[in-house]
């Protein structure tokens, strides 16, 4: 990759300042630096003593096979049971009485579920699940809002060994449709409905429509089940034979289950994935190395300790990071979580600040697109509520701006909490780069140094190490316990996507750009295929998002390469302003522009900055930028159906004209 971007300078982010943890915050953390000198000394002994924190039912006798590469194999001969991990141990342990989940409607209802009770609840799916005979290794599709059956289900799948394979709800019934088919699901679970703002909107008609009829009909899916929601449609489409309503199900089963214990290697859950080819990817995760590393850096990244932190990750389960850190990782630690139906201004802004307020949360782990959007709509909604109980952040996603960086740090974390800002992917399967907030000196918008076990490089084009300052390829250089074991049914396309690029080094090629900074600081700088080609120029979309931002006047930027006859690629640059700011006329522009060129080079200024008043983002808070470039391009837009509210390109385009 060249180095070309902002010329090797290093911009205003890398220079500015470090922030060390607190004595008190390292004296009582989890994770200390001996953690880095031990998982160097012996990285798969290290590796066994993270698996040993897990309950075994048989151990295992290799820690890592990797005679066929790619396909590793960890924690060989090992079984366990996930679910029993997650749940049933801690009950064992006299904790049954714990909360496991504070749930929290999007209408305003909730509902506290204990480690006995969670217990229960997913020993009666189970128990359904096994009588309509659905038996390990065969494929679930779980297509549901943030209630608790949705993690219910996943839990008893993971008991009987069966593949879960969740559809985030705010995707189509053809995405519905395309994920089912490849993984041959016999089971689909979702709701008669979800709320979108407060008001009920039909889900299980997306899932007739998926399913299809007759010829068209989704051959594998044998039961569909329902959970009661909304009750918003009296006439909701009923299919005897196919259809059962979970109430009359799994509700009246027992909530007595004996579970197996089986296989580390046996397949947990498929997770869909946007492709290059347009066929959506199946990544693959399995059970033993998977809930090895959640479990690792939950209780080090976030420093949880059991029985008195009150943690809150804000994904959605249809995403990895709800996988993760909402399901597995803190449950295989027994934590205290909270789970959160709806949208963050539904019934208003000051949403979530009411629920850290209410459940005294202590770990709040959310992206930085919902960082921006709360710097938008003002410091005044935060102060208006008592945060004080949360005593670390987390940022996911995206790399973080450093601006959004301090904002979030100032004004959530009343300028003490420690910020872990997070690098991992849906391949990953767990969190790999970021700072341990007990050790690290974290610097606003740097994931700083893999953690302890963990082995990543910055490499150009020739797989040689990039000097401080350099952009280039962000790779992982050896394996690692919770590592993708393929893409589902194509072996091949594992191997090309993600092993081509350095297949003679044997490297695992991110997909993103990175560069070091003078004191060895890694920055995350995002896909490569977000970065732009301007005159022979490479530009990072986020280093320019970032300088953006960087302005008083800005909340939120995204930044998209459109095609230029010229330079092969203009930067276009769609700003989203702060409350307050009067100003959006030429001067206001021109000092954006000016911002861009003194953070990173003269050649990295937009060729267009549009002010607008939102832009299009999944209800996961996903900006979606390649719309952003059908918008810049003058193309017909593809699919808005993802998206919070599609009208939003309306006001774009009148902006751009």
């Amino acid at each position: 990759m060249s180095s070309s971007t902002g010329q090797s300078v290093p911009t205003s982010h890398e220079a500015g300042q470090s922030f060390p943890p607190s004595r008190d915050f390292a004296d009582q953390a989890n994770a200390g630096a001996e953690l880095y000198t031990r998982a160097d000394a012996d990285r798969l002994e290290f590796w066994a003593e993270q698996a040993r924190a897990l309950d075994w039912d048989t151990d295992f006798t290799d820690v890592l096979d990797w005679s066929n590469a790619p396909f590793a194999k960890w924690f060989v001969g090992g079984k366990l049971n996930v679910a029993v991990n997650c749940v049933d141990r801690h009950v064992a342990a006299g904790n049954g009485d714990r909360v496991a989940i504070h749930w929290v409607g999007e209408p305003g209802d909730h509902r506290d579920i204990t480690y006995s009770q969670l217990l229960g609840d997913v020993s009666r799916a189970a128990n359904y699940f096994d009588s309509i005979g659905l038996r390990p290794g065969d494929r679930v599709a779980i297509y549901m809002p943030m209630v608790p059956e949705a993690i219910v289900t996943m839990l008893a799948c993971a008991r009987l060994g069966l593949t879960h394979s969740v559809v985030f709800a705010g995707f189509s019934s053809t995405a519905l449709r395309s994920r089912v088919d490849d993984a041959e699901a016999k089971l689909v679970v979702t709701t008669d409905g979800q709320y979108r703002r407060g008001k009920p909107a039909p889900l299980k008609a997306n899932v007739d429509e998926a399913l299809g009829t007759g010829d068209d009909a989704a051959v594998s899916v044998q039961t569909v089940l329902v959970v009661r929601r909304t009750n918003h449609d009296p006439e909701l489409n009923w299919v005897s034979g196919r259809d059962v309503w979970w109430d009359d199900t799994v509700a009246e089963a027992s909530d007595h289950h004996e579970p197996d214990a089986f296989d580390s290697e046996q397949p947990l859950f498929l997770l869909y994935t946007s492709g290059t080819t347009g066929k959506p990817k199946g990544i693959l995760h399995t059970s033993g190395g998977y809930l090895t590393q959640v479990r690792y850096t939950f209780h080090n990244v976030f420093d949880h300790k059991e029985g008195r932190d009150v943690f809150w990750c804000g994904a959605d389960i249809g995403w990895v990071t709800g996988h993760s850190y909402l399901v597995y990782g803190p449950l295989s630690n027994g934590a205290t979580e909270v789970v959160y139906e709806g949208t963050p201004n539904s019934p208003n802004e000051h949403r979530h600040f009411e629920i850290i307020e209410r459940y005294g949360v202590s770990i709040y782990y959310i992206a930085p697109t919902l960082i921006r959007t709360f710097m938008k709509w003002g410091r005044e909604i935060p102060d208006a509520h008592d945060l004080s109980s949360l005593r670390l952040l987390g940022s996911v996603g995206e790399p973080i701006n450093p601006e959004a960086w301090r904002w979030y740090r100032e004004v959530i974390g009343h300028d003490s909490c420690p910020i872990v800002d997070t690098w991992w992917q849906t391949e990953t399967g767990a969190i790999m780069i970021s700072p341990l907030p007990g050790v690290t000196d974290a610097k606003p918008g740097s994931a700083m140094r893999p953690l302890p076990g963990i082995s990543a490089t910055i490499v150009d084009d020739d797989a040689a190490p990039v000097a401080a300052g350099e952009q280039g390829y962000l790779v992982l250089d050896k394996p690692w316990p919770s590592m993708l074991r393929g893409i589902w049914g194509d072996d091949q396309r594992f191997i090309d996507t993600y092993w081509s690029r350095f297949a003679d080094q044997g490297w695992y090629f991110a997909g993103d750009g990175a560069r070091y900074d003078d004191d060895h600081a890694l920055w995350v700088l995002g896909r490569i295929d977000d970065v732009m080609n301007v005159s022979g120029h490479r530009i990072s979309t986020s280093e320019v998002e970032s300088a953006l931002v960087n302005h008083h006047s800005v909340a939120e930027a995204a930044v998209i390469g459109a095609a230029d006859a010229t330079t092969g690629q203009g930067i276009v640059a769609f700003v989203i302003l702060r409350g307050g700011v009067e100003d959006t006329g030429d001067t206001l522009i021109a000092e954006l522009r000016d911002q861009v060129a003194k953070d990173i080079s003269p050649i990295a200024k937009p060729r267009e900055v549009l002010v607008v008043p939102e832009l299009p983002k999944t209800r996961s808070g996903k900006i979606m930028r390649r719309l952003l470039k059908d918008v810049a391009e003058g193309r017909e837009l593809g699919d808005t159906s993802t998206l919070v509210d599609p009208t939003v390109f309306e006001e774009i385009r009148l902006r751009g004209n």
